[in-house]
């Protein structure tokens, strides 16, 4: 957020921080409660987004009960659903006695935060500010520890002593329970709300400043840079390509029209460049664009090595020099380097060298290449979408774009196809798995049961695209397919840049350097479980696409 209003103030003249932007905007309400929430801070999960269309956020008190609401506290104590029937008006709001009505009455009569419990237990069950305290310390630990249950008979028994029921009582007690599976304070959640919706703000009324922002603050959040960078040319942003004479270490905006901006991506995004020499190529270049690979080298005292990462991301396209002829010429520079120096030489004193070699034409990359090349160099690609290239073989198998589970109907069944973006599976879902693919047209959220997670392990945890045949479950706005068969379909990804194509390199492990010395799923299943979910590294021998994968 800092990053978007230094862009903001420095680009369009708004001088705006978390304090002053502007409050309880309609337009940003609007789009939260769509779940367009993509890179937005606490409430871009899959459990937020799901969530979002359900508490239909209109002011700011929502976003704070939103961002504790999906927390496994509220959840496990079985706060989410009363909240929600109370808030739309399925099930009466009853208070046994007035004083509780003091203290939960802003959250429809349940427990959400840790000052609500221990509000409750001083004024339902007779704690004392100590004991109160104590509770407190005992709701902080969020280690599963049990801690909270040493209160159960004195909360129970001091309810039941002021009047309470003991049905009630005993229901109380499970809400507040489930505080020392992780729960909120209010205070925390107010803190977090904010921030989530000046960046909702942001996003909303700036897109492109929100975009470039965020892929500065990259690594963070639950999607990669081509995630957030289609989702804001879904937007209209207009997002240009690196380029040695155009972009600066880190994205930056360029004017558009009006109060519009483009996005140039930085050089930041080139995979294998160091920021020392990416930084070098910027301060040398200032107001004298460079005109030749050779010009570059020479001024920018540019290694060969860094000079290959700028070609495979296709660097120089404002020179007119395609990535192959870069590629070429690069290497070029490499075999003999003083000569080509002296021809430089030559050039600024206006003596044209000769020229002894014919030159050399080099076959163009098919578009599908180029898109492999894209994720290869940058992660990203502003070239066709990968599935865009297999949705006549994909047609033919009869699986859906994602796009058509907008107009399919509830309890349908359908197969779509995307690459596999997210996979979560959180500890308080119960063994359940969530799967986000996208393809060209859409994102699908994919639900896997226990059971076909169980029989799909391998296919679910080393896919990197996959077809899920399920059935759609609408409700509240949220749709879901949920998976009852799921297929690799890493093999026909790997086509997309076709199979006898020059200059094709071996991506290897994808996930080596992020889950070093982890063992593969191909070779062997873990016997022991270890955690929610196993990560495994994933190899791919054309286009390497990582998903996001959770806890």
């Amino acid at each position: 957020m800092r990053r978007a209003f230094d862009l903001l103030k420095s680009s369009k003249k708004l001088d705006l921080d978390l304090a002053t932007i502007p409050a309880e905007d309609p337009a940003t309400y609007a789009m939260i409660r769509k779940a367009d929430t993509v890179g937005v801070f606490q409430i871009e999960s899959r459990a937020q987004m799901a969530m979002l269309p359900r508490l239909a956020p209109t002011r700011f008190y929502d976003l704070v009960i939103e961002v504790a609401i999906v927390r496994p506290g509220p959840i496990q104590g079985d706060m989410v659903h009363p909240y929600l029937r109370r808030r739309e008006g399925k099930e009466p709001i009853v208070f046994p006695e007035p004083e509780l009505e003091k203290v939960l009455g802003k959250t429809l009569g349940v427990p959400l935060f840790q000052e609500q419990a221990m509000q409750v237990a001083m004024v339902a069950a007779g704690f004392s500010a100590n004991e109160a305290d104590q509770l407190r310390r005992a709701m902080a630990t969020f280690k599963f520890t049990g801690g909270v249950n040493k209160f159960r008979d004195k909360l129970i028994a001091g309810m039941i002593d002021n009047g309470y029921d003991q049905e009630f009582a005993k229901r109380t007690f499970k809400q507040l329970e489930g505080f020392g599976s992780y729960g909120f304070p209010e205070s925390h959640a107010a803190s977090f709300a904010l921030i989530a919706y000046a960046s909702s703000w942001m996003k909303c009324h700036h897109p492109d400043v929100f975009c470039c922002a965020i892929l500065n603050a990259q690594p963070m959040g639950f999607y990669d840079p081509s995630q957030l960078v289609r989702d804001a040319c879904n937007h209209g942003v207009v997002v240009r390509p690196i380029d040695v004479n155009a972009s600066e270490w880190d994205c930056t905006l360029e004017p558009l029209d009006g109060n519009r901006r483009a996005v140039r991506l930085g050089l930041r995004l080139t995979r294998g460049l160091a920021e020392v020499d990416g930084k070098r190529l910027v301060d040398v270049r200032q107001d004298r664009p460079y005109t030749s690979i050779l010009e570059l080298s020479r001024r920018a005292n540019m290694h060969p090595g860094s000079l290959v990462r700028l070609a495979k991301a296709d660097a120089f396209r404002s020179l007119d020099i395609s990535r192959r002829e870069a590629a070429w010429a690069i290497k070029s520079l490499r075999s003999d380097t003083l000569p080509l120096f002296a021809d430089a030489d030559w050039r600024e004193q206006g003596i044209q060298p000769e020229i002894n070699e014919a030159a050399v034409e080099l076959p163009p990359m098919t578009k599908g290449r180029e898109v492999v090349e894209d994720y290869r160099s940058a992660g990203l690609t502003l070239r066709s979408h990968p599935l865009a290239f297999l949705r006549e073989e994909l047609s033919r198998r009869s699986v859906s774009p994602c796009q058509a589970l907008q107009q399919a109907k509830d309890g349908s069944r359908i197969s779509v196809a995307g690459l596999v973006l997210v996979r979560q599976k959180p500890g308080s879902a119960k063994g359940v798995m969530f799967i986000t693919l996208e393809d060209e047209t859409d994102i699908a959220n994919l639900i896997v049961w226990p059971s076909v997670f169980d029989r799909l392990r391998r296919t679910i945890l080393g896919a990197q695209m996959m077809t899920c045949r399920g059935r759609v479950q609408r409700a509240s706005g949220v749709i879901h397919v949920i998976a009852e068969h799921l297929t690799d379909e890493t093999e026909l990804l790997n086509s997309v840049g076709g199979q006898n194509e020059a200059f094709t390199l071996s991506a290897g492990r994808g996930d080596q350097a992020r889950h070093p010395g982890g063992p593969d799923p191909r070779v062997a299943v873990p016997v022991k479980k270890v955690r929610d979910i196993y990560i495994p590294d994933l190899h791919i021998d054309t286009l390497n696409l990582k998903a996001r994968n959770f806890r």
